[in-house]
């Protein structure tokens, strides 16, 4: 057999199985000796039935006295069996199991583990986990069992397919088969950074002697998804620089000045830092690849606007892309109102539009619109700039569709995000793109004071907001998790947006006037609402979390989050910086009827003023990434091993990657793996 042979190779694992272990991701018998458990049973101590005491977690060793079935009313069956070690005897029970009888007859020797019961005087161990030995010795060592008298490992499982059933196939093959595990870090590397070998850890971290085995080897598999993935990032990164040429734009810092000084605002140190990155970047006869960072409000858009204003001077197009028809049209207005006093026109395309027919004759110089437009910017003459809003609703595979030529060259490539990006995150999934961060919000802008609101306070809370946006030029949000009621157990007494309405409308604000907003409203809807919530003719706007990417309202100063405790705190701080973008006093009111206190405190995390990378970084060690973002959606790797919060860990990663990618040439092991997987991710 072979690491690369299908499972279906191993003994005894037929069709049924296969299908399976597929449903684990598991396909080859190299994924299956890297099917790590998760966690651990300690079943390491070993004792005499004797010393034995109630509560604990133990494991006997000793032979079968006798064994029997009792059959109970209801059907169902017994198997009571009684073991004698030599020094006292102790009863046994299984459920359910009639063939045990046969097969654990008197006289066979087994290794029992479980938690000690106390019945009466009589101790007992009820289902615990065995196996058979070949003979009782007292103290027996890990390397002789398998399932009981060590540290077991517990995997992930699925129907069918019993942790049992896979630390004994697991077992075999690494009996077989461990010398094929190759090493492709250097020896002297794992030394200094005090790593065990691969083989050795794949070993430890199935069938540890102690928890610091299995620590070690944990640390040097995790270590190792991360270094696959920086590695992968900065060999992502190189390509790009090295294989795709983009206009060398000069920087006429002169009209550079005039556009600044002409913003009817300062810009903050956050901003101009930015600015000066970004336009160093477009200097360069290499595409830029820059992601941009700031809480929403920070004045991302103005910093893209300079770089398009520099494209134009330089006789150059420019495209804006948003993920949504709305955005599209804010940035529209806003690009508009920048550049157009200087000369450029600013030209939006719309979803409802013939895209190929409107854009192959679009004379603009900077062309705003949806993700639609990405698919059709090769139609587009002389562009040296691609703007992406909201980074994490693109995703890598759509920026490398900008990573083709266009004619010449490929456009320079700014993407900008207002989601928080805690800094494991950012140095492993973003490490392949140059990172910009505006950390300060405009001077003059208030803080948003924010409460967390429980069931008690909910009338209160209504009074008060019809008092603030009554016959005033203030309005509100107020957003549901789900657009209608779900049939979802865990969801039916969440708050949907088209039943809140209603209730809304006709029990809590009667004398106000409310409108709807979700995603699947048709857009014409979703304008008219949007036009008539901007004008101020709606007080309150009900949406679901669509508010979160892009809708600006000066005038709207409360934002209220029912059933606050479904959403993650980045998305909380992103959802309340909704508010806030006027000079007035703004408030954030995060609804739960939650009473755990776990909630309770993360949510009390918002009201402390932590800027968004705070957040984000508290969020992810509370919830973990899967949670935070949903791992499958928005493309983080599941990792089998390590943890995002592992800052640690990720930085040395980071900083071997770096060292190796500059002498790739002298690794041709692990040359080969980035070759391999980046023929794998273009397939």
């Amino acid at each position: 057999m072979l690491l690369s042979d299908h499972v279906s190779k191993i003994p005894l694992v037929g069709e049924s199985y296969a299908k399976r272990l597929e449903k684990l991701g598991i396909e080859t018998i190299q994924d299956l000796l890297e099917h790590f458990p998760h966690r651990y049973q300690n079943f390491s101590l070993v004792s005499t039935i004797l010393t034995a005491q109630p509560g604990e977690v133990v494991t006997i060793q000793g032979q079968v006295v006798q064994i029997k079935n009792v059959y109970t009313r209801s059907g169902k069956t017994l198997q009571l069996a009684v073991i004698s070690d030599g020094t006292d005897t102790l009863d046994v029970t299984w459920f359910n199991q009639s063939y045990l009888v046969k097969s654990l007859s008197p006289g066979t020797w087994l290794s029992l583990s479980g938690k000690i019961s106390a019945i009466g005087r009589k101790r007992s161990l009820v289902s615990p986990q065995f196996e058979k030995i070949s003979n009782f010795k007292f103290q027996i060592s890990n390397s002789e069992t398998l399932h009981t008298g060590r540290l077991v490992p517990i995997y992930p499982e699925t129907y069918g397919l019993s942790s049992k059933w896979l630390r004994a196939k697991i077992a075999r093959l690494l009996s077989l088969l461990a010398k094929e595990i190759e090493e492709y870090l250097p020896l002297s590397l794992l030394e200094e950074h005090n790593l065990l070998e691969r083989r050795k850890a794949v070993e430890q971290a199935h069938f540890p002697e102690s928890a610091k085995e299995a620590k070690d080897a944990r640390r040097r598999l995790a270590f190792d998804e991360f270094f696959s993935l920086q590695l992968n990032s900065l060999w992502r990164k190189l390509s790009w620089k090295n294989a795709i040429p983009a206009p060398q734009l000069k920087i006429d810092q002169k009209k550079v000045t005039a556009f600044i000084k002409s913003l009817p605002f300062t810009l903050t140190q956050g901003q101009k830092q930015a600015t000066d990155e970004i336009l160093q970047d477009m200097r360069k006869p290499q595409s830029m690849n820059r992601l941009l960072e700031g809480d929403v409000g920070s004045g991302k858009t103005v910093v893209a606007a300079l770089a398009a204003y520099v494209a134009w001077t330089n006789g150059y197009k420019s495209i804006f892309m948003a993920p949504t028809q709305i955005l599209a049209n804010q940035h529209f207005n806003t690009l508009k109102n920048i550049l157009e006093p200087f000369g450029a026109e600013v030209g939006l395309v719309t979803s409802g539009q013939n895209l190929k027919f409107k854009i192959s004759n679009l004379k603009f110089d900077v062309v705003v619109g949806t993700h639609a437009l990405l698919h059709q910017v090769h139609l587009l003459e002389n562009v040296a700039l691609a703007v992406i809003d909201e980074q994490h609703r693109f995703g890598v595979a759509q920026r490398a569709l900008l990573a083709q030529k266009r004619g010449e060259f490929a456009p320079h490539v700014l993407t900008m995000t207002a989601t928080p990006i805690p800094r494991t995150i950012a140095l492993t999934m973003y490490s392949d793109l140059d990172l910009s961060v505006i950390n300060e919000l405009p001077k003059g802008r208030l803080k948003i004071k924010t409460w967390v609101v429980g069931q008690q306070k909910r009338v209160s809370a209504y009074k008060w907001i019809r008092e603030r946006v009554k016959n005033t030029s203030e309005q509100a949000f107020i957003v549901c998790p789900l657009i209608d009621v779900s049939e979802a157990e865990t969801l039916k007494n969440v708050k949907a947006a088209s039943v809140e309405f209603i209730r809304l409308q006709k029990e809590v604000f009667p004398d106000l006037r409310l409108g709807m907003l979700h995603g699947r409203i048709k857009q014409k809807e979703k304008d008219i609402v949007m036009n008539k919530f901007k004008r101020g003719e709606l007080d309150i706007l009900v949406s679901t979390p669509v508010v979160e990417v892009g809708i600006d309202i000066p005038n709207a100063t409360i934002m209220l989050i029912e059933a606050s405790e479904r959403f993650g705190l980045a998305q909380l701080h992103q959802l309340r910086g909704r508010v806030g973008r006027a000079q007035m006093q703004s408030y954030c009111l995060l609804f739960t009827e939650n009473r755990s206190q776990k909630v309770y405190t993360r949510l009390k995390a918002l009201e402390q003023g932590l800027s968004g990378p705070q957040l984000a970084d508290l969020d992810l060690k509370l919830r973990g990434p899967g949670e935070v973002y949903g791992t499958a959606q928005s493309g983080f790797p599941e990792l089998k091993v390590g943890s995002y919060s592992d800052l640690e860990l990720i930085k040395l990663a980071r900083e071997v990657a770096e060292k190796i990618i500059d002498q790739i040439d002298k690794h041709p092991k692990i040359k080969k793996l980035i070759e391999e997987k980046t023929e794998i991710s273009s397939n």
